[in-house]
């Protein structure tokens, strides 16, 4: 590494900084704080390093000037790397900053959050936002999204039966055989019973698992199994909960005679079923509470379904004539302004299809919340009332996020207000959007704390193991293997947060709206109706499901399993992949692999709150680390149909030039093994045999 002159030439390699708490003391500052930046370079390298800030900042440091360029000082030295330190001051204001590092020849580099750059372009600056923290019990939790209908039937006796209501042309449909896959079409009218006392049923076995949250689909008055259709925010329906009386016969809209009405009615389950509902919900969540878990809700604040009482397009409380006029029956509707109609001639009252519908459905009302001042104060009491007593959930999933309202200034000062509604009801309450492209102008610590994390996780691991779009729409044999595009659009996305967001962002290898991941390795484009169910379970690859699941338990964020991956269940995108999970038809050997790798994720803080740093990356081979000061880990994928030989460098993560790691687990063609083995590191690097569709986590030896 020799330069003009014989002067050494800048290790990049070993330049490091992080948003984590050991190059950021304290991780999570709050205004007016004095703080600690660090940054990493090779031992005795460089002749200088200055942190670079866009606002101004006050250093204690001697000889430092007020201003946005700050010298550091060396404050430690190992055998291989030294570290350098400045204190700050963080002011009211974010703040925005990278490092400029001067090599012994004179070479200067830039370090962001893209890494050492020619130049320091500002979308990849370190970003550090006063008085922002996500909650910690977050950070690196293993999550399991739960479909209740489709999850486990516990109580028999609130069943959705067939014929009970009518919706979007056809009436209900109860599907009495568990294994039955979901229709090839219009699914949503499909109940096969799955409830809250399911979960209850099942919660040793999630215990088990590993699983630390659980994220629910839709729980709220719906006349559709994914009930993102909500009839009443207000009450879990009793058909996933509690069913005490006889609800009465009032025909929906549709229906000629009382076969097709029920005393299960949703609509018409009383008081009484609403309230006893609410009632087990809460005891629900007591239940999971006691065993350490979380519960996170589904929010779907864009829109609401039109059975709801403030739409009523199918006059369902028109009918029963104990509520006011919902919006679509009356000009004169308190609820009127609620929704944004296109004729507002009473005369003209109701012109079908006249009313601002979702993506256009008409079943799915858009609520018009900017000439609503009384419906945004109930939404965000909604907010309130769940993370509130006597229900105490966790936290927020929110439903195409960025959709709500009609301008995006609205839409951030819905967030902010929503933000400070929740966060005074329940301070560590996580607030989660769902969320495709850039967050970041909602992640600037007064809006969302973190998103699902399609663009950072989902999507450049599906394209590096699969090749396939997340829906199984399309495929690009180019990505697949392709480790350079992995690297640029997995460091790109990930820059759009900061520590904080990422460490407790969502990372799902499948969930209810995309294609199941072990569907998506037999590379077969299309969707159920096309190719049939048989296609999704044909050709698959359970080895590169654990390839995708050991990058999972080892990358920064919050694993999110949807349940039934860990035993096998395959599915196109949805209906298809909202199939029940398969009780006594599990893939235990897949099932007992994610307990293994999950116990790996949750005994070391280094794979919740530690960096994260590529090693090394050629055609199908990934390597990286997962570290802090007290843990270090090596996690190496061979994505290849081939075995290959591989020398990979550790000791940019810190690991000694010499010395050994230690197996934890090593997934291959046929399965997996725990058994213990120990590699040699020698001058920094260790060198491995890898078989084809094969991941491994090393660990480092301690003494």
């Amino acid at each position: 590494r020799y330069g003009k002159k014989g002067s050494m030439i800048m290790n990049k390699q070993a330049l490091f900084c992080d948003g984590t708490g050991v190059y950021v003391i304290p991780p999570e500052p709050v205004e007016d704080q004095k703080i600690i930046l660090r940054f990493r370079t090779a031992k005795d390298d460089v002749q200088e390093a200055k942190v670079v800030t866009r606002e101004t900042c006050y250093s204690d440091e001697e000889g430092s000037d007020k201003g946005k360029t700050i010298f550091m000082q060396k404050e430690q030295t190992t055998d291989v790397f030294d570290y350098y330190n400045v204190k700050v001051q963080i002011g009211t204001e974010a703040l925005r900053y990278y490092f400029e590092i001067k090599g012994t020849d004179g070479e200067t580099i830039y370090y962001n959050r893209y890494g050492a750059v020619s130049e320091p372009l500002e979308a990849y600056d370190f970003l550090l936002i006063p008085n922002f923290s996500t909650p910690g019990w977050a950070k690196g939790a293993v999550m399991y999204q739960i479909y209740t209908d489709r999850f486990c039937n516990g109580d028999f006796s609130n069943d959705v039966v067939t014929g009970e209501y009518y919706y979007l042309g056809a009436r209900s449909e109860q599907i009495e055989d568990w294994n039955q896959k979901p229709a090839k079409t219009m699914a949503i009218r499909e109940f096969y019973g799955g409830d809250l006392q399911g979960v209850l049923d099942k919660l040793d076995y999630l215990e088990e698992l590993g699983v630390e949250v659980i994220y629910f689909n839709p729980l709220f008055v719906s006349p559709s199994n994914h009930k993102y259709d909500i009839q009443d925010y207000d009450y879990i329906d009793p058909h996933l909960a509690k069913i005490v009386e006889d609800g009465g016969d009032i025909l929906p809209e549709g229906c000629t005679d009382n076969s097709q009405a029920t005393k299960y009615q949703i609509r018409t389950a009383g008081k009484a079923n609403l309230e006893a509902s609410n009632a087990f919900f809460a005891h629900v969540v007591e239940e999971i509470h006691k065993r350490g878990m979380k519960v996170i809700l589904d929010g779907v604040f864009n829109h609401c379904g039109s059975f709801n009482k403030w739409m009523d397009r199918e006059k369902i409380y028109q009918k029963e004539g104990n509520y006011e006029p919902g919006a679509y029956c009356s000009a004169d509707s308190p609820y009127r302004d609620f929704f944004r109609f296109f004729n507002n001639d009473p005369g003209a009252w109701p012109d079908n299809g006249n009313y601002d519908g979702w993506w256009g459905h008409e079943t799915l009302p858009k609520l018009n919340y900017e000439d609503s001042v009384k419906l945004e104060n109930y939404i965000l009491g909604i907010g309130k009332k769940w993370v509130s007593s006597p229900y105490n959930v966790d936290g927020w999933r929110l439903d195409v996020a960025a959709d709500l309202g009609t301008t995006k200034e609205y839409n951030h000062d819905f967030w902010k207000r929503f933000r400070m509604a929740v966060k005074s009801a329940n301070p560590q309450a996580i607030i989660l959007a769902e969320h495709y492209g850039d967050p970041k102008e909602w992640l600037q610590g007064d809006e969302w704390d973190t998103v699902m994390n399609y663009d950072a996780f989902m999507e450049p691991i599906t394209w590096f193991l699969t090749g396939m779009e997340k829906h199984s729409d399309s495929s690009r044999p180019d990505l697949c293997n392709n480790a350079d595009y992995f690297v640029n659009a997995i460091t790109h996305h990930m820059s759009a947060m900061t520590t904080p967001s990422l460490q407790t962002a969502m990372n799902e290898l499948s969930n209810h709206d995309h294609s199941r991941f072990l569907t998506r390795t037999n590379h077969m484009t299309g969707r159920v109706e096309h190719l049939g169910h048989e296609a999704a379970e044909s050709y698959t690859n359970s080895a590169i499901l654990r390839e995708a699941v050991v990058m999972q338990m080892t990358w920064p964020g919050a694993p999110t399993i949807y349940y039934g991956d860990e035993a096998g269940v395959c599915g196109f995108t949805d209906p298809d992949n909202r199939r029940t999970y398969p009780w006594g038809h599990e893939d235990k050997e897949m099932i007992e692999f994610h307990k293994e790798v999950i116990a790996i994720h949750k005994r070391y803080w280094a794979f919740r709150t530690g960096s994260v740093k590529m090693l090394m990356w050629q055609e199908g081979v990934l390597a990286y680390a997962r570290f802090n000061d007290r843990r270090q880990f090596v996690i190496i994928v061979n994505n290849r149909s081939e075995a290959v030989t591989l020398h990979v460098p550790v000791w940019p993560a810190e690991v000694p030039m010499q010395g050994f790691m230690r197996r934890m687990i090593y997934t291959y063609e046929e399965g997996y093994t725990t058994e213990f083995e120990e590699y040699i590191v020698e001058n920094g690097e260790i060198v491995l045999n890898m078989g084809k569709h094969s991941a491994i986590i090393l660990k480092k030896r301690e003494y």
